[in-house]
């Protein structure tokens, strides 16, 4: 008798170890992804002049309000690096990341893609603008037309000005193709300097402070105003494969019913006028799709590449 109320005792115990573990796993599922925000704070990556899309990228923070029923806060970061970390500390709940800063986040900090954005291609000479709505772009190697620089065989030894490392246009498929064709970033001569914004890479080859510039395609009619002959003096050597279209993507812990009401958000701001003005002159979107993490494997191919090109 005093066996069977011992196993029976043993059982209760295990029983309601079982339990509790069951407990902690669902707490700690639940917590992992029930941020609840109370205000929103969303932060944007300068591709170009950082305090001009800072003034563009404000007036969201009313219509995000409108939509959402909380409190806005729309900011800039100072580079694709700081957005990353202030998404993985919280202290950013919504972040317009580019396709490599975006799978930097989500391997370091579980950070979630829920769009992608749509632009209008292009096409050459003068980077004329297209009526299609494409899920990619591509980055471009620009030169100085009387440079002499006309391959890129041609780059070894010369100054090109560049984006972060984590920059997909402005770092990592150009120096991933560049290695592709014979040419080490790292290891023939190459200088690099690093500007804030694709705008900065256009001017740096219209001024001549550097021989080459790593940019999106599309980046030379950002400057246009102010640099009227820019497509007759500065002009693509290479272009690169299609890249993933940025994303915007929440932090790890946000709720999946926020989830969608920002992913929902968003979309219908897009489709107002208002809306539209102000994507369309802080990145050139046009509008926002669903997206999911498979859609970024590409960049993490061309990462591998990089790194074996840092060794």
């Amino acid at each position: 008798m005093r066996i069977f109320k011992r196993l029976a005792t043993i059982a209760s115990a295990l029983l309601l170890v079982t339990v509790l573990a069951a407990c902690g796993k669902s707490s700690s599922s639940s917590s992992s992804s029930s941020y609840t925000p109370k205000k929103l704070t969303v932060q944007f990556v300068p591709s170009s002049n950082a305090n001009t899309i800072e003034a563009k990228a404000k007036p969201l923070e009313g219509l995000l309000k409108k939509q959402l029923g909380i409190p806005v806060k729309v900011s800039v970061s100072t580079d694709y690096n700081t957005i990353v970390e202030a998404m993985g500390s919280k202290k950013v709940d919504v972040g317009f990341l580019p396709p490599d800063a975006y799978v930097l986040a989500h391997k370091e900090y579980g950070s979630k893609v829920i769009l992608q954005a749509e632009r209008y291609g292009y096409k050459q000479p003068n980077d004329q603008e297209t009526n299609k709505l494409v899920k990619t772009y591509k980055s471009q190697i620009l030169v100085r037309k009387n440079s002499g620089i006309k391959t890129i065989q041609d780059l070894k030894g010369k100054k090109i000005a560049v984006q972060d490392t984590t920059s997909t246009a402005g770092w990592i498929y150009p120096i991933v193709e560049l290695y592709n064709h014979g040419v080490n970033i790292n290891k023939n001569n190459i200088s690099t300097v690093q500007v804030k914004g694709h705008d900065q890479g256009v001017m740096a080859v219209y001024n001549g402070t550097a021989d080459a510039a790593f940019v999106f395609e599309g980046a030379r009619v950002l400057v246009q105003k102010d640099a009227k002959d820019v497509m007759k003096k500065v002009v693509p050597i290479y272009t690169t494969k299609g890249i993933p279209n940025d994303t915007i993507t929440v932090r790890k812990d946000m709720s999946s019913k926020w989830d969608k009401k920002i992913a929902k958000a968003f979309k219908e701001i897009a489709k107002t006028k208002k809306g539209h003005e102000i994507i369309s002159s802080v990145y050139s979107h046009e509008g926002y799709v669903d997206a999911k993490d498979s859609n970024f494997n590409v960049i993490r191919n061309y990462d591998k590449t990089a790194k074996k090109i840092d060794k």
